[in-house]
């Protein structure tokens, strides 16, 4: 059985991780951060405009968000294209990995505070089952959620599918090293696609020279809200070994 999260809410109903000593989003607009940090940090917008159909893998699925604000946008810009109804080749792929999930009705209580993601949320409460470990495959419409319920080393050991966008997202380095280790960082490294992109709300020094270390290209940008800054980063193709340093 996999092992609960342990939470406290914060009055704007902002989840709380007493385990790792941090919040699960921005207490501003954990929606805003969302879109700012890896929606815009890998230019998935564009992506998606341009007919590109990026597989988006996740450190750290949490209470959703990142997931739903995703299918959001997705849906928006896809759509967009030519005014109709998605094709197959327009679906969306996600995959992530929690090792702590939330039961049903915390997952609802996070959600909570963005009623445009609401009736996403609900499909995605239904469909909810913490209780499973390991690789458990979601449907919606158009939308593919590939989620292992466990250890992230475990779940980059058996990717199903090759990242072309990561969103890393574990909680504190400083509480949560496990989740920005060296090791980890190859994997992420070694299931990515040549040019597959990477976003983080964090630019902590070490964690940056991890990922440089696994191969990525590495670059701050201004962070969200009083965040002073972030990371964005790229795999080279195979054929280049030099890595950029910031």
């Amino acid at each position: 059985m996999p092992k609960q999260p342990e939470l406290v809410w914060l009055d704007n109903l902002t989840p709380k991780s007493t385990r790792f000593d941090d919040t699960y989003y921005s207490r501003t607009d954990g929606l805003e951060e969302t879109r700012y940090v890896f929606l815009d940090g890998n230019g998935l917008p564009d992506r998606w405009w341009a007919g590109d159909n990026p597989v988006i893998g996740e450190l750290g699925f949490g209470t959703g968000l990142n997931f739903l604000a995703t299918w959001l946008a997705h849906g928006s810009a896809v759509q967009g294209l030519d005014g109709s109804a998605r094709s197959a080749q327009q679906s969306l792929t996600f995959v992530s990995v929690e090792k702590y999930p939330m039961d049903r009705m915390s997952l609802l209580t996070a959600l909570s505070p963005w009623e445009i993601l609401h009736p996403l949320a609900n499909q995605l409460a239904a469909a909810w089952q913490p209780e499973q470990a390991g690789w458990q495959a979601l449907s919606f419409d158009g939308v593919r959620l590939l989620l292992y319920i466990g250890d992230a080393v475990d779940a980059l050991a058996t990717m199903p599918v090759a990242v072309d966008a990561w969103y890393l997202d574990g909680f504190n380095p400083k509480t949560n090293p496990d989740l920005w280790s060296g090791a980890l960082m190859q994997a992420v490294f070694d299931a990515s696609t040549d040019h597959a992109t990477l976003a983080s709300y964090t630019a902590a020094g070490w964690v940056r020279r991890n990922l440089q270390a696994a191969g990525f290209s590495i670059a701050k940008r201004k962070g969200f809200g009083h965040k002073r800054d972030m990371i964005t980063g790229c795999k080279p193709p195979s054929s280049l070994s030099s890595h950029s340093e910031k």
